[in-house]
């Protein structure tokens, strides 16, 4: 059973347990609003995964209702044939009432009842930011992306350093980059025998997660037994096709006509961690390597940023030994698109027109999508549903 709710596109309904104007509701990344007389109020997330009982929805319900909070959406999974149960939650809440170190000892109550295996609460706009490390080698497409949607501010982490096998001189873009933003870069020579793996760890101990942009080197076992936390990977491949080195070349040599990149999170078995975020571009006859490998680019860029902006929302939960449960953002606000997700998921056709025949691309940016027209001339998110973050 896969069971998705979505925020109530009528206003009263929306706000009708929380009785806060659209003006008093303070999004992540938003600043306090010092004109209203009224607290803010803040948004929260949480992820919970427990044997499958009855009741559990009423008693997450419960939990945030009873101290004034308002679920905003909750996808819910329970896997068929198996007693387990996965949920994440979208929730306003207000800190006043109810403080944050009250809010984990809620949440850690009803984890002990249910024996959860899984309870997070994360509350962006109150919690720090997640702290990563980046691990690149030559090909620095994915790492200059990365840097470019984190100084945009599109992406809730802090960069604590950026880790390299290759030099980069002083002068180059990066090197300049990271020196202008205060980020450390440190080159460490690896080798056939001497990984340089000790001293990585050294440089990435106090970080939250480690995201390899392009690396090329496979870290031993020993090493992901020793940093214990999640390492995120981009392959430029689709897998479980084209596995290894060079999957560009595999891809054109078996003449795909879909060329993927694939977000996935490290193991000791080479390019086969559970999967966080899969994106393809289309190729044809006429495409040479050349071009195979620039669409591959492109697409790579996309995919990795998305799923470490998965990640930090908790939109990815571990699912049994090689699978995850991704929640995905949904659609276009009313209110305008700086309220919005930045990414639509939709296949709604237009309904402008009874004659249309167009539909939103499957993921778009709301920018575009909100801007663009359909044949008939209806702007294509006239018939979406708000999904507040």
């Amino acid at each position: 059973m896969n069971l998705v709710q979505r925020a109530s596109p009528s206003l009263p309904k929306l706000f009708g347990l929380a009785k806060r104007p659209f003006k008093s509701l303070r999004f992540p990344g938003e600043p306090l609003d010092s004109s209203s007389s009224l607290p803010p109020l803040s948004y929260g997330i949480h992820v919970f995964h427990c044997p499958d009982a009855v009741g559990i929805v009423a008693k997450l319900s419960d939990c945030i209702a009873s101290k004034g909070g308002n679920i905003l959406g909750a996808s819910v999974f329970v896997p068929e044939n198996k007693h387990v149960f996965y949920s994440r939650s979208e929730f306003i809440f207000d800190p006043l009432k109810w403080p944050r170190k009250e809010m984990d000892e809620d949440f850690h109550k009803l984890s002990l009842t249910y024996s959860a295996m899984r309870s997070v609460v994360r509350v962006p706009n109150l919690d720090p930011k997640y702290k990563i490390g980046v691990l690149v080698s030559k090909q620095d497409h994915c790492l200059v992306d990365l840097l470019h949607q984190w100084q945009e501010g599109r992406l809730p982490v802090d960069i604590t350093c950026v880790i390299s096998n290759h030099h980069r001189g002083p002068n180059t873009h990066v090197h300049r980059f990271l020196e202008r933003h205060g980020i450390p870069y440190h080159y460490l020579n690896t080798t056939k025998d001497d990984k340089r793996e000790g001293e990585i760890l050294e440089l990435v101990q106090n970080t939250d997660f480690l995201v390899l942009a392009r690396y090329m080197q496979i870290l031993s076992g020993d090493f992901l037994k020793s940093y214990g936390k999640d390492i995120i990977n981009i392959h430029h491949g689709l897998l479980p096709s084209f596995k290894g080195g060079k999957p560009s070349k595999q891809a054109f040599d078996a003449g795909v006509k879909l060329i993927g990149a694939t977000t996935h999170f490290v193991t000791q078995e080479l390019d086969a961690g559970p999967i966080i975020e899969q994106m393809v571009a289309r190729v044809s006859h006429r495409d040479n390597l050349q071009t195979f490998v620039q669409k591959s680019e492109n697409v790579e860029k996309q995919c990795l940023t998305m799923a470490i902006k998965s990640y930090c929302e908790l939109r990815v939960l571990p699912y049994e030994d090689n699978k995850t449960v991704c929640s995905a953002g949904f659609c276009v606000c009313p209110f305008g698109p700086e309220h919005s997700a930045e990414r639509v998921i939709s296949s709604s056709k237009c309904v402008g027109d009874s004659d249309c025949t167009d539909f939103c691309p499957t993921e778009c940016n709301i920018k575009t999508c909100v801007e663009a027209k359909c044949s008939c001339g209806c702007h294509r998110w006239n018939n979406r549903r708000c999904f507040f973050y």
